[in-house]
């Protein structure tokens, strides 16, 4: 489920999940892979947050970054 899309100028949009989990991958972003192939370039990215430490691409224009990035 997509937690937050994020509608900028020039019908753009950033769509961001927020997962209890210290572990992602790929199949963890599956909706923001669907908004992603459906929007096309409109869609500029996607945000997996986690508990976890580590900031890593998970696919094309997909990134998994700690929850904690938002205030650090």
């Amino acid at each position: 489920m997509i937690d937050l899309v994020v509608e900028l100028s020039g019908d753009r949009l950033i769509g961001i999940e927020i997962k209890a989990a210290a572990a992602v991958d790929a199949g963890d972003a599956r909706h923001l892979a669907w908004l992603r192939d459906t929007m096309g370039p409109s869609f500029v990215h996607g945000l997996v947050l986690h508990t976890g430490p580590g900031l890593f691409a998970l696919a094309d224009r997909l990134t998994a970054a700690p929850i904690g990035t938002l205030w650090s």
